[in-house]
């Protein structure tokens, strides 16, 4: 029953994320900004480590 309602909130935020890119460049954007995010926010853990 947990599963099932993790997917479906899953799927609503990958649908609401599609809705807020407009076009698939606009998705691809989003996508780079979120990677580089991730990539310094690693980048500032390892340099506290």
């Amino acid at each position: 029953m947990f599963k099932k309602i993790l997917a479906g909130l899953a799927l609503i935020g990958v649908f609401g994320s599609f809705a807020g890119c407009n076009t698939v460049d606009g998705m691809g954007r989003d996508l780079g900004v979120a990677g580089q995010a991730t990539s310094d926010t690693a980048r500032d853990v390892g340099k506290k480590m």
